[in-house]
């Protein structure tokens, strides 16, 4: 047995996407000596982007009915690619239901690896949620779907991205806009409070507070302009603090970024995914990386999608699943 760091697991996410021609384009140039890799996926778009961008294939097959074996390998780079996957032929840059069967079934086939091995991590590639449904699987994104998948649950778990200085959770993921003042409910501002809390302490960063914006404009005027920061979330801020947590609020979302740039906080919660995104991929848009809080295995991922315009074109910047990766290693 290797006594290095625990495996990794990275899907490809879409087969059509982004994600192939980035882990080649990346593992090609940044060596990770320590680390057994498996990717997991059809391995045709792999090819394909290696040959496109003149890159020595890199990776080594493995018996997809025994992952296991990965635990017993030395460190390198590896690919599993699920039985369904098998000569799934590459489009790369086509939105198409296989490009979704490939994103949904590498998930599927790492669910129960992951379950058997905790201490493993997992990092996916970006996938197209419409491609996804297509293919048949019903769900809006990763998060949702590895909640559902691990048992934990959606309302289990908290999605959260960042980037070397801002760390945003969401009590909200998908959802239509106008279904979010129903979703903020006590229960849901508690639960991320704590995986939120849990996380910035295994980051080493808990000395300051995790700052919760409010729902509505001004955080809500003390009611003046809506309840809900009133009557769902200070209850839960105040409950997290009486628990022993760090942190503050409701604040204004308008000013709470501003004062985490400059090192006020150790994290921020906000209520929905354009209250609490925009910002962040303004200031780390290249180095985003989504982490799910709450699952029984360490998940990252990419923070931006399938790029199907610029498969091919060498521009897509690497960074973000090279930070997804690093932070994945990190975790494990």
């Amino acid at each position: 047995m290797y006594k290095t760091l625990s495996p990794v697991l990275m899907t490809l996410g879409d087969a059509n996407g982004i994600g192939p021609e980035l882990i080649c384009r990346l593992l090609a140039a940044k060596a990770y000596p320590d680390l057994r890799l498996a990717l997991i996926g059809p391995e045709a778009p792999l090819v394909h982007h290696c040959r496109h961008f003149s890159i020595t294939p890199f990776w080594t097959p493995l018996d997809p009915a025994n992952p296991s074996a990965l635990a017993d390998r030395a460190p390198g780079i590896y690919l599993l690619t699920p039985p369904r996957l098998a000569g799934l032929p590459a489009t790369p840059g086509k939105e198409t239901p296989a490009g979704g069967l490939a994103a949904g079934e590498s998930l599927e086939y790492a669910v129960p690896i992951l379950a058997k091995h905790p201490d493993w991590g997992l990092v996916t590639g970006p996938l197209s949620k419409a491609a996804l449904n297509e293919a048949g699987f019903a769900f809006p994104g990763h998060t949702e779907f590895l909640a559902e998948r691990s048992g934990v649950g959606r309302e289990g778990v908290c999605m959260h991205l960042c980037g070397p200085v801002l760390r945003v959770s969401l009590v909200t993921t998908h959802p239509p806009l106008s279904r979010v003042p129903a979703l903020v409910t006590y229960d849901r501002v508690a639960r991320c409070l704590e995986l939120t809390w849990d996380y910035v302490k295994r980051l080493g960063v808990a000395d300051k507070p995790i700052a919760v914006c409010g729902l509505n404009p001004h955080a809500g005027e003390g009611g003046l302009l809506g309840r809900e920061d009133e009557d769902v979330v200070r209850p839960a801020v105040m409950a997290a603090v009486a628990k022993g947590m760090g942190a503050v609020g409701p604040l204004p979302a308008d000013t709470v970024f501003h004062r985490a740039v400059g090192g006020e906080f150790s994290a921020i919660l906000a209520m929905y995914h354009d209250q609490g995104l925009p910002p962040l991929k303004m200031f780390h848009f290249n180095e985003t990386v989504n982490v799910t809080l709450g699952l029984p295995f360490v998940r990252t991922s990419v923070g931006h999608g399938t790029a199907f315009g610029l498969v091919g074109s060498g521009r897509a910047d690497t960074g973000s699943l090279e930070a997804a990766l690093d932070l994945a290693m990190r975790l494990v």
